[in-house]
């Protein structure tokens, strides 16, 4: 009788420990593998994503000239003016 429910102790923790711990293991393991997968194929080359995980090398500023625009131009001849 002792073996008989040894069977039924370890039929019960097989059923509600062992298999929902390897459901679980077995969906995370899916979603981490799927988001590897799309990291590696698409994901890297969005830029969006790229500059949330620091991957965009930031190019370097260049200086603006001192006479870029219209306005400054049109004080430039003014101050030449006078």
């Amino acid at each position: 009788m002792a073996g008989g429910s040894l069977a039924a102790a370890w039929e019960l923790a097989v059923v509600f420990l062992l298999r929902p711990l390897l459901a679980v293991f077995f969906v995370l393991t899916l979603i981490l593998l799927s988001w590897y997968v799309a990291w590696r194929t698409v994901l890297v080359h969005v830029p969006l994503v790229q500059e949330i995980a620091g991957l965009r090398r930031k190019k370097p500023a260049k200086p603006k000239p001192e006479n870029r625009g219209r306005i400054a131009k049109f004080y430039q001849s003014k101050q030449a003016q006078s």
